[in-house]
């Protein structure tokens, strides 16, 4: 198939299929005698695999390791659990913040009622960082 075949089944942009073949997470496809990629099944679901592993999270590089475990169908998958456990506790620690950020939020959102700046309830308690549950 050709590169915009690819990104149609796969729901990836051509410039990110392109970027993912030029760091190598997606092999160079072989050309055709009119000198178009030509991508096969192989292609398809590596992709496939890079995009669902990248809408989870994973950095590139955990997204390399991970396609390297998948290449050598023979090793242990120790690292692949060891990566996937890392990914999960910035997870929860991301969502941990992110609950904090809610109770602030749920804190000072309909304390303004209107007049001035210079009188908002709102940015009165964006600036107290005496309430701020972290050190940014």
């Amino acid at each position: 198939m050709k590169i915009g075949e690819l990104s149609r089944a796969t729901g990836t942009n051509i410039e990110t299929i392109r970027y993912y073949e030029r760091i190598g997470l997606l092999p160079v496809p072989g050309r055709t005698a009119a000198n178009y990629r030509s991508y096969d099944d192989a292609h398809r679901s590596r992709l496939s695999f890079v995009r669902h592993s990248r809408e989870l999270g994973f950095t590139i590089e955990e997204i390399r390791s991970l396609l390297d475990l998948s290449d050598d169908p023979e090793r242990d998958c120790s690292e692949a659990d060891r990566i996937a456990t890392a990914h999960l506790e910035q997870v929860e620690a991301k969502i941990a913040q992110l609950t904090l950020l809610r109770a602030e939020l749920t804190r000072i959102v309909g304390r303004c009622r209107g007049g001035v700046a210079a009188d908002c309830r709102v940015i009165e308690a964006l600036g107290d960082h005496s309430r701020c549950a972290s050190p940014h």
